[in-house]
């Protein structure tokens, strides 16, 4: 986590501006974004929204379309502030959509692994759903076996997110979320906010903030499955980690607490390799990968964490990030059970993530970098995805 002091009238900006587009529901009609269908051309930046669908209460969940001039689109709506779509060219200037999810709301709503969703209040696993912040101890729910996962049973992913478009600023819309004191078992009223930027250097950017009322803990990222090829599986894509040591994990993938060395493992991405080429030297079940990266930059500044390319349609996605540490998960319980976009069926290995983050557990691990938001603090994160072709 990077945290800030700020100087009083700082902070009492910030969080006016935030108080402003916090509360949840539907942007009024006299909103910068133009209502109706996704009309924008190449050679044009356009944010669009329309609607998307209703929650069973009847609220309206809006998708917002982003557009840069050379017609890389991303589609993000407001449950979850989850990103649905990212069409980019591949080495003949065709466009595909390379994330997984689905065409409709409703298949959100029946439960998903996470498809491109904005995850916190915490995001990964904490040991046992328990940590202890300044001598008390917060209990979270077990959602992932005898562990804490994502923010819990009903975690950012799964909320309505406030949209506002920001003018001057390109392709980019800013989503915010106040989590009050005690949901999910947190400490402190926690506003949140991120923000997804489409560049003109073909750049999805995504800018997060938070404060807090109360000391807590923190740890936002984006949990977008990436195909580059668009279907089948990604066992082919080429995949390079800025990392040479990782955080081995216990059966349940909590960390043990050790920082291990990559070199002479089948966690080693510190040169460029095909994802599956060691894939069935993994014992975890299911088989795969599903772990922290500590990242070479140790966070702070904005540096490379990965480099993915898919052989056949020669896409290119660069992470690069503030954070310490990236997930990188395979895919491993994708299991022909989730239908998604256009009818197909996600098997094992028809995704990858890379989850810019802090360390799993950190919470109960002090010699992690640490995880704790603190009053008069504002927590910081940022992740550029950059696409290219070769």
């Amino acid at each position: 986590m990077k945290t800030h002091q700020l100087l009083p009238v700082v902070l009492g900006a910030l969080a006016a501006g935030l108080a402003t587009s916090c509360a949840t529901g539907p942007r009024s009609p006299s909103d910068p974004a133009v209502e109706g269908t996704f009309t924008g051309a190449v050679g044009q930046t356009s944010v669009t929204r329309a609607e998307y669908g209703h929650l069973p209460d009847g609220t309206v969940v809006e998708v917002y379309q982003l557009q840069n001039r050379n017609g890389l689109r991303a589609k993000v709506i407001t449950y979850g502030a989850l990103l649905t779509e990212m069409h980019v060219p591949d080495r003949t200037g065709r466009f595909g959509d390379v994330t997984l999810g689905f065409d409709n709301l409703q298949s959100y709503l029946d439960g998903h692994p996470y498809f491109g969703a904005t995850v916190g209040r915490y995001a990964n696993r904490i040991a046992q759903g328990r940590f202890t912040l300044d001598g008390r101890t917060y209990v979270l729910a077990t959602n992932d076996g005898p562990n804490h996962l994502h923010g819990g049973v009903r975690g950012f992913d799964k909320v309505i997110w406030r949209a506002e478009v920001l003018a001057g600023t390109g392709a980019a819309v800013r989503f915010t979320y106040t989590s009050p004191d005690g949901e999910e078992g947190y400490p402190g009223t926690l506003t949140a906010a991120v923000t997804y930027t489409l560049t003109e250097d073909n750049e999805l950017r995504l800018d997060y903030l938070a404060t807090t009322s109360q000391a807590t803990v923190v740890n936002l990222t984006n949990h977008a499955y990436w195909n580059l090829a668009g279907t089948g599986n990604i066992l082919d894509h080429v995949l390079q980690i800025a990392a040479d040591r990782y955080t081995p994990v216990d059966d349940t993938l909590i960390p043990t607490g050790a920082i291990d060395p990559v070199r002479g493992t089948p966690m080693d991405f510190t040169r460029p390799l095909p994802i599956g080429s060691r894939i069935r030297q993994l014992t975890n079940e299911p088989q795969g990968y599903d772990h922290n990266y500590v990242l070479d930059s140790r966070g702070g500044d904005l540096a490379l964490a990965a480099r993915v390319e898919e052989p056949t349609t020669g896409r290119v996605l660069e992470i690069h990030t503030t954070e310490p540490g990236i997930q990188f998960y395979s895919g491993n319980f994708l299991d022909g059970t989730l239908t998604g976009k256009g009818g197909v069926v996600y098997q094992q290995y028809d995704g990858f993530c890379l989850e810019t983050q802090h360390f799993p557990d950190s919470p109960n691990r002090p010699n992690f970098p640490s995880v704790i938001l603190r009053p008069g603090q504002i927590y910081t994160q940022t992740t550029i995805h950059k696409f290219s072709t070769r």
